[in-house]
C-alpha cells in the first residue's frame, strides 16, 4: 500500500459549491474509486494565513499499478463529468509541477 497527500487552492468563490458538491458525491464515482485500487481517500479543506482557501486530499493506493488506474479513472465518462464540475472550483498551484493539476506531497512522517 502506497500513501499519497496532495494540495491545491481553492477559489474563493467556489468553497461552498465545492463542499456541497462532496456532501453528495456520485455513486459511481465512489465505486470507480474503488475499481482503481483507492481506499480511505480524505479531503480537507482549510484557509491559510495567506487568506486562501486550500484543499489537502489523503488516499491508500492498494493496487501493483498507479498509473494505469488512474488512466482507468481518467477514461471513465462518469468520473469526466464529475470533474468537469469539480475542476472550476480549484485553483492549481503555480508551483505545481508539468502535469499535475493537485500538486503532489512528500509524506515526511507516518507512525502506524
Amino acid at each position: 500500500m502506497k500513501r499519497f497527500g496532495w494540495v491545491i487552492g481553492l477559489r474563493p468563490e467556489k468553497v461552498e459549491e465545492y463542499k456541497r458538491l462532496h456532501a453528495a458525491a456520485w455513486p459511481d464515482v465512489l465505486k470507480m474509486i474503488k475499481a482503481c485500487n483507492i481506499q480511505n481517500y480524505s479531503i480537507y479543506f482549510r484557509k491559510l494565513d495567506d487568506g486562501k482557501p486550500y484543499l489537502f486530499s489523503y488516499l491508500e493506493y492498494t493496487g501493483s499499478d498507479f498509473a494505469a488506474d488512474m488512466a482507468k479513472m481518467a477514461a471513465d465518462p462518469v468520473t469526466q463529468r464529475w470533474w468537469s464540475c469539480c475542476k472550476p472550483c480549484q485553483a492549481p498551484l503555480a508551483s505545481r509541477l508539468e502535469g499535475e493539476w493537485w500538486s503532489d506531497m512528500e509524506e515526511v512522517f507516518h507512525a502506524d
